[in-house]
């Protein structure tokens, strides 16, 4: 999102160019029951719409631009045209059983990881596919990440970079938790997430994963 317009097509193309190891994005639930892509939970921040998701239809949110001509995308479409990992956030709690049962239909669950700050969500998605890899993430909760998603079942932990401290990332580590840290848009962050070990930061900026790969 910091070169493109967020959770759109266009940007999810440009992450893969650019050579990212996944491609996170957002849903949520709209009026009618599909899952579509957009990280807050009302249109008017990146669109140039107005009104929560919630109560729009899939047609209404497919009239809004989303930046640059680019429309709100389903989670169906996203899966089917960008290939590779995907760490599909859930924002909105009762989206987690249609999100499992859109996983299921499409054989998903070798390419993506379910992760979500609502336990509750972690939760009852597991219950559908306790199969498929989940992840915990958090702010100013993290002193009890390490705790939390290991009672859930989870397999990473994406924390706020500024509440990691080492004495989580070994408590993390002790769980048996992959580590992520975000968000990662400076090189005083990434700095901050080599020191503290972490498997991985969260990015808006390519050059970031330039600057990873060229130090790899």
């Amino acid at each position: 999102m910091g070169v493109e317009p967020e959770n759109t097509l266009r940007s999810f193309r440009r992450a893969r160019r650019e050579g990212l190891d996944a491609v996170e994005l957002d849903l949520h639930l709209s009026r009618d029951g599909t899952l579509v892509v957009m990280h807050d939970a009302r249109v008017d921040r990146t669109t140039d719409g107005r009104g929560a998701i919630a109560e729009l239809s899939l047609g209404e949110l497919r009239r809004l631009d989303a930046g640059l001509g680019e429309r709100v995308p389903t989670v169906r479409e996203v899966v089917t045209e960008i290939g590779g990992h995907l760490q599909l956030e859930i924002k909105d709690v009762a989206a987690a059983r249609e999100l499992a049962a859109l996983v299921a239909a499409c054989d998903l669950g070798g390419r993506v990881t379910v992760i979500s700050f609502h336990d509750t969500a972690l939760a009852a998605f597991a219950e559908e596919l306790p199969g498929v890899p989940r992840g915990l993430v958090t702010g100013t909760s993290t002193a009890t990440a390490p705790e939390r998603a290991a009672a859930l079942g989870c397999g990473l932990v994406s924390c706020e970079l500024a509440w990691l401290t080492p004495e989580v990332v070994e408590r993390c580590r002790a769980a048996g938790l992959e580590v992520l840290g975000w968000t990662v848009n400076t090189d005083r962050e990434l700095a901050r997430a080599r020191q503290l070990g972490l498997d991985g930061v969260v990015t808006d900026r390519p050059e970031i994963v330039r600057e990873v790969r060229a130090a790899a």
